[in-house]
C-alpha cells in the first residue's frame, strides 16, 4: 500500500488542443453516485517505501530505479530531485512482443554437454514465454491514458527550464504529440526530429512504402531551455578539420574571406582544407563546406544507423529496441551541460544513463523490468560509473516480469480458467461445486491505473461490470495489488451494491510472492577462492524441459535437445561477493560476469580467462549473489 500520495504538478496548459475520447485517470477521477458525478482530484502520485539494494562507488548521486514511472516520479518529487533533460523511448503501441535471447554458457567442467559455445534457447515459443521483456499491446484509448498520466508525472519533476524528447514511431506518435501540446504547451514545441536509421527498413506488405524512420518530439519548458545547435558530430568535425578557420557561429571562412579580400587568411583556410582532403578546394567545395559543415544541426538525422549496423554493433547487449549511443550523445549534448540531471523513465538497455555518465552528466534510469536493471547495472560498472540501485516497493518487485506474469496468471490462481461467456473485463472464472461460476477480476500489471483498488475502481466494478453478469452468478473475486483502505472499500460495497452477490477481495501479492523460488547454490571456500560446486535453478530446468518436449513434437525441426551438466554451472551469468556487510545494500567487492562464450568479465573489464567455476577474493566474503542466465538473482549468506 502506498505510504501517501504526492500531489501532481499544476494543471496542463489551458487553451491547448485536447483529446476527449479517453479519460485522464490520474488528474481527475470521476464516478457516479446516485446520478451525481463526484470528482476526486487529490490522489496524486503513489509514494511507496523505497529500499537501496546496491551501492556502486562512493557517495553516488546517480540513480538506477526499479519501479513504475509514476512511483519513481513520486520518489523524486518527495525528495525534491529535479530533472533537467528527459529522454524516453516508451512502448510504441505497435502490437509487438519483445523477448530476450537466453544463452547457455559453455560448461567449464564438461564441455561436451554443449555442442556450440553460443547455443541459445531461441525457439520462438520459448523466447516469448521465458524471457519476454514486455508486450507492446494496447488499445489506443488505454495507451493514451497511460501515456498521459506518465507524462504528467514526468513534468512534475522537471526543472523550470528542462527539455523532454519523446521517441515514438508511426503507430501512435501523432496522437501523443497532441497530448504533449496539452501537457507542455504548443508554444513549447520545438521540433519533430526525424531519425532515419538506414538498413532495409520495415515492410511486410506490398501496400505501403518501406518504413525507415522514427519521430522524436522535442519540447522545451521555457525559452531558457538549454539548446546547443552545434552539438554532436557536426560541430566536432568542423573543429577537427578547420580549427581556427571557423567563425564564432560555426561557419567556414572561405566565402567570407573571398568577399572581404583577406587573401592571407583565405590561403590559410585553403591549406587547412587541402590537409584535410588532399586536394584544392573548388567553388563547389567552398559552397559545400559553408552550407553543410557551417550550418546548424537540422531536424532530420540520417547519419546514425541502428545499433546492429556497421560500427555500432559492438554496443549491442541483446536487448530489444536498444538505441545507439550516438543518438543519445547528440540529444544529451544538444540539451544539457555537464552536471545537469538526465533521466530516462523507460530506460531499457541503459543507453541514456551510460552516455550521460560518459558526458559527465548525472543520470536517473527507471524501468520495471529486472533485465533492464541488470543490463544497465553491468553497462554502468563497465563505464566506471557511481550509482545507487533503488527498489520501489510498488508491487513490481513481486513479479519478475509483468508480461510474463500476466501470461501465467491462469496457473498462479488455483482453478482459474478462461470463459468466453463472460465479459473480457474478467480474467476468467473459478468453478465452485456449490456456487457454480465465480468470475475473477485481476488488475493488468502493465497498466498502473488498474493496480490500485480505490472507490473509483470498485464503483466501476459494481455499477458497470457486475450488473452485466447473469442471475446465476452468486459471487465474484476481486484481486488487487494495492488498496486505498480496505474498510472504506468494504463500506462502499455494503452501501452501494444493489444486488445479492458476494464480493471477495484478495491480495494478488500473496500469490505472486509464493512463486518466487531462489536458486540453490552449493559452494566451498579454499584459501582465497570460492568454488561453486553445484548450481540448481528449478525454474530454468523446467523451461529447458519444456523446450526439449517441444523439440520432440517438432519432428521436422533439426534441433538437438539442450542438456545441462549435473553441476549446472553453464546456467550462471554473474557471481558477486559482498565482503563488507551481511545485510543492507549490496556491495560488490568482487565480481565476475560470464559472457555467452564462457569468458570472464572482471568488474566490467573483459578478459581472455575462461570461467572455471571459481571467484577469487582478497577479504573473506560475507554474502554471495549468483545471477542465472535468465536474470534471476539469489543471495546466500556465507557460513
Amino acid at each position: 500500500m502506498a505510504v501517501k500520495y504526492v500531489p501532481y504538478y499544476k494543471e496542463p496548459i489551458s487553451g491547448q488542443a485536447l483529446l476527449d475520447n479517453f479519460t485522464r485517470t490520474k488528474r481527475t477521477l470521476k464516478y457516479a453516485d446516485n446520478e451525481k458525478v463526484i470528482e476526486k482530484i487529490e490522489r496524486g502520485l503513489p509514494l511507496y517505501e523505497t529500499v537501496v539494494t546496491e551501492v556502486v562507488g562512493q557517495n553516488p548521486d546517480n540513480l538506477v530505479i526499479r519501479g513504475e514511472c509514476l512511483s519513481a516520479c513520486a520518489y523524486l518529487k518527495e525528495n525534491n530531485i529535479k530533472v533537467d533533460l528527459v529522454y524516453i523511448d516508451p512502448p510504441f503501441a505497435s502490437g509487438a512482443d519483445y523477448a530476450k535471447k537466453i544463452y547457455i554458457r559453455k560448461n567449464p567442467k564438461i564441455a561436451k554437454a554443449i555442442k556450440e559455445a553460443d547455443q541459445t534457447l531461441d525457439d520462438e515459443e520459448l523466447k516469448s514465454f521465458e524471457e519476454k521483456m514486455y508486450g507492446d499491446i494496447w488499445n489506443k484509448e488505454a495507451y493514451l491514458n497511460w501515456m498521459y498520466e506518465n507524462l504528467m508525472a514526468i513534468k512534475s519533476v522537471m526543472s523550470d527550464n528542462a527539455s523532454i524528447y519523446v521517441h515514438l514511431d508511426w503507430h501512435i506518435g501523432h496522437y501523443v504529440k497532441i497530448l504533449m501540446d496539452e501537457i507542455f504547451g504548443e508554444d513549447n514545441f520545438r521540433n519533430e526530429i526525424i531519425w532515419t536509421f538506414g538498413g532495409k527498413g520495415l515492410s511486410n506488405s506490398k501496400t505501403n512504402f518501406v518504413r525507415n524512420f522514427n519521430a522524436i518530439y522535442y519540447y522545451g519548458l521555457s525559452n531558457d531551455s538549454y539548446l546547443n545547435l552545434r552539438s554532436g558530430n557536426i560541430a566536432k568535425s568542423v573543429i577537427d578539420r578547420f580549427g581556427k578557420y571557423m567563425d564564432e557561429n560555426g561557419r567556414i571562412y572561405f566565402r567570407d574571406l573571398e568577399n572581404s579580400g583577406e587573401k592571407i587568411e583565405l590561403q590559410k583556410a585553403k591549406k587547412a582544407f587541402i590537409k584535410a582532403n588532399g586536394k584544392e578546394p573548388t567553388s563547389d567545395d567552398i559552397a559545400r563546406d559553408y552550407g553543410t559543415y557551417g550550418s546548424l544541426l537540422k531536424d532530420v538525422w540520417n547519419d546514425i544507423p541502428i545499433v546492429r549496423q556497421n560500427d555500432f554493433y559492438n554496443e549491442y547487449v541483446d536487448y530489444a529496441t536498444q538505441k545507439p549511443e550516438k543518438l543519445l550523445e547528440r540529444i544529451i549534448k544538444s540539451s544539457s551541460t555537464e552536471n545537469m540531471v538526465v533521466a530516462d523513465f523507460f530506460g531499457g538497455s541503459g543507453v541514456t544513463a551510460k552516455v550521460a555518465n560518459d558526458l559527465n552528466r548525472k543520470f536517473i534510469h527507471v524501468d520495471v523490468g529486472i533485465n533492464s536493471i541488470e543490463t544497465t547495472r553491468d553497462r554502468l560498472i563497465s563505464s566506471k560509473a557511481n550509482f545507487k540501485i533503488l527498489d520501489i516497493k510498488d508491487g513490481v518487485n513481486l513479479y519478475r516480469n509483468p508480461i510474463q506474469t500476466m501470461e501465467k496468471l491462469n496457473k498462479l490462481i488455483p482453478g482459474l480458467v478462461k470463459d468466453d461467456t463472460i465479459d473480457k473485463f474478467w480474467e476468467g472464472i473459478i468453478f465452485d461445486s456449490v456456487l457454480g461460476k465465480i468470475p475473477v477480476y485481476v488488475p493488468n500489471l502493465m497498466d498502473s491505473s488498474t493496480k490500485i483498488l480505490d472507490i473509483v475502481m470498485i464503483n466501476k466494478i459494481i455499477n458497470q461490470e457486475i450488473i452485466k453478469l447473469d442471475d446465476t452468478i452468486k459471487k465474484v473475486i476481486i484481486y488487487y495489488i494495492d488498496i486505498i483502505d480496505q474498510k472504506e472499500i468494504k463500506d462502499f460495497i455494503k452501501d452501494n451494491l444493489k444486488i445479492d452477490i458476494e464480493i471477495e477481495l484478495k491480495d494478488l501479492k500473496e500469490i505472486l510472492s509464493e512463486t518466487i523460488v531462489d536458486d540453490i547454490i552449493e559452494y566451498h571456500i579454499d584459501s582465497n577462492k570460492l568454488y561453486i560446486d553445484t548450481f540448481i535453478s528449478d525454474r530454468l530446468y523446467r523451461k529447458i524441459d519444456e523446450y526439449n518436449e517441444k523439440i520432440k513434437l517438432q519432428t521436422n525441426k533439426k534441433t538437438t535437445n539442450i542438456e545441462i551438466s549435473p553441476e549446472g554451472l553453464e546456467l550462471i551469468e554473474l557471481i558477486s561477493l559482498d565482503c563488507t556487510s551481511k545485510k543492507g545494500p549490496w556491495h560488490s567487492d568482487e565480481e565476475i560476469k560470464i559472457d555467452k562464450l564462457g569468458y570472464i568479465i572482471n568488474k566490467g573489464v573483459k578478459t581472455d580467462a575462461f570461467f572455471d567455476g571459481t571467484i577469487a577474493f582478497k577479504k573473506k566474503p560475507l554474502r554471495i549473489k549468483v545471477r542465472n542466465i535468465s536474470g534471476d538473482e539469489s543471495i546466500t549468506i556465507i557460513k
